[in-house]
């Protein structure tokens, strides 16, 4: 059974960092694409960040380049998302998914498996 948990979302102040883990089971971590969508009271789910394990392609949204960092440990199974120069906008609930396509390629368009996802909220 495929299984993503997120960990490490909270309240933070503006200019700040977070650091957001996601733990993943039941599938082969090298094979899969791994991504960070999150969404924001009323507004559309938005994906941030992608990492391809197979055909090693990544992505970021033009909103978190610069300030948000994807990583990954495969001895652990865990990926990561370093989220500094924090804003109030990025105040959302971020989920982490996963598809085993392997790829970023189209990954905007749905992923299968889907953590519960963890709150981020950034204050004033």
């Amino acid at each position: 059974e495929v299984q993503l948990v997120e960990s490490g979302g909270g309240l933070v102040q503006a200019g700040g960092s977070l650091a957001l883990s996601c733990a993943v089971s039941g599938f082969t971590f090298d094979d899969y694409a791994i991504a960070w969508f999150r969404q924001a009271p009323g507004k559309e789910r938005e994906g941030i960040s992608c990492m391809g394990k197979r055909d090693g392609s990544s992505y970021y949204a033009n909103s978190v380049k610069g300030r948000f960092t994807m990583s990954s440990d495969n001895a652990k199974n865990t990926v990561y998302l370093q989220m500094n120069s924090l804003k109030v906008e990025d105040t959302a609930v971020y989920y982490c998914a996963a598809a085993d396509s392997g790829s970023c390629y189209l990954f905007k368009g749905g992923m299968p498996y889907w953590g519960k996802g963890t709150q981020v909220t950034v204050s004033s």
